[in-house]
């Protein structure tokens, strides 16, 4: 079993009571199970305590032994009900909680618990922290890409003719597990559900659904209306095959495009458009540009290709974003987006995902996650970037 080292938590907490300070908070609560894991090291039933002048405290509901093992804090304290914190705490004027993912009736209870204080939404900060990855960090996120190449190899050794997307998927899911994937990718939103993958074939490739993405596939049901289906896997039609891993709660993202016999056109020619917006975007960053600058780019490029109209999905489904940062959650910062505008900073860690979608067709594109370091992208998902024939 890893676990996060003792100065890594504490580097962490560091940084997080300057931002406190600049805020003018006298001390923060988390509830949010990823941002305490970031800050403890341990995701067990609790909740952190930060004041700004003093030593954390992680304020454990259930498993108290396996909380003091996992995480470093030196402060760590049973409790059978959030009233016993209030013992534990000095009376505060601006407290910190996580406005964006703690329910409205928690934060009224927790309100009477703790008094009459002004509470500040908090969740920026831990935000701001996560985008830039320690060498710690990157270690578990390469990680998870070694696994993802592994499973991307193993596609032609049992994709046949025939078998459903969702057969698939299930057979690749199985490997990954065995190799150390967690089988969960986490993201920082209501009512947001997938599978760790998609496998999307031919024409389910171009059918959208609830998810914020160029496709979102057929899925098995209006229950899951996402992702891989029933649908039979055809020779000569396009692949689509997007599989996240997680490794030790970090994730990596990557797609490949993969075809039974032949790719047809317009897919192969799409395909090598959307690896020249990817790395043509990448050197942009290097040179500086802002979000949505690079946004902008991306999308001048691709209608100079003469895939403007399929780009990043069809009207009126188009998505408003190229890549995004990737941790502990699937979706974290930078963005690359329309609404954004700020430059992509050293440390830190993005998926940019350019795709194509062609209407009643199917889809097709690239996804990498890439490390920003040194005035230089490293790519980590150093999968083969041919489509593969099988």
């Amino acid at each position: 079993m890893l676990y996060a080292p003792k100065e890594e938590i504490y580097s962490r907490i560091d940084r997080l009571k300057k931002l406190m300070e600049k805020a003018s908070m006298d001390g923060a609560f988390f509830h949010y199970k990823i941002d305490y894991y970031y800050l403890s090291g341990t995701m067990q039933d609790a909740l952190l305590f930060v004041p700004v002048d003093d030593e954390p405290t992680l304020f454990v509901k259930r498993e108290i032994t396996r909380a003091k093992r996992e995480s470093p804090l030196e402060r760590i304290v049973s409790i059978r009900s959030i009233k016993e914190i209030i013992s534990h705490i000095k009376p505060m004027k601006n407290v910190g909680l996580q406005l964006d993912v703690v329910p409205y009736n928690d934060v009224i209870k927790f309100r009477d618990i703790i008094g009459n204080v002004n509470l500040i939404n908090c969740s920026s900060l831990t935000r701001e922290l996560r985008k830039k990855k320690s060498a710690f960090e990157l270690t578990l996120i390469e990680r998870a890409s070694a696994i993802q190449k592994m499973v991307y190899e193993y596609v032609p050794e049992v994709l046949t003719e025939g078998m459903t997307e969702i057969e698939l998927g299930g057979i690749l899911e199985a490997y990954a597990k065995a190799l150390g994937h967690e089988g969960l990718l986490r993201v920082r939103s209501l009512n947001y559900e997938a599978y760790t993958w998609h496998v999307l074939s031919g024409r389910t490739g171009s059918i959208v659904s609830q998810s914020d993405s160029p496709m979102g596939g057929l899925g098995l049901s209006p229950a899951f209306p996402v992702g891989a289906s029933m649908k039979k896997i055809k020779r000569n039609e396009p692949i689509l095959i997007d599989f996240g891993i997680c490794y030790h709660g970090y994730q990596s993202d990557q797609t490949r495009m993969f075809a039974i016999g032949s790719m047809p056109n317009p897919f192969t020619d799409a395909y090598e458009a959307c690896r020249e917006i990817h790395y043509k975007v990448l050197e942009k960053i290097i040179e500086g540009l802002t979000s949505r600058e690079l946004f902008e780019f991306s999308k001048k490029l691709a209608e100079k290709l003469g895939y403007g109209d399929y780009y990043l999905g069809y009207k009126p489904h188009k998505v408003r974003f190229l890549a995004h940062g990737i941790g502990l959650e699937l979706s974290e910062f930078p963005f690359i987006a329309a609404n954004h505008d700020y430059p992509i900073e050293e440390g830190t860690v993005l998926a940019i995902e350019p795709k194509m979608v062609f209407p009643k067709q199917g889809a097709c594109g690239i996804e990498n996650t890439v490390h920003i370091s040194n005035g230089k992208y490293r790519i980590l998902t150093d999968t083969d970037e041919r489509i593969i024939i099988v």
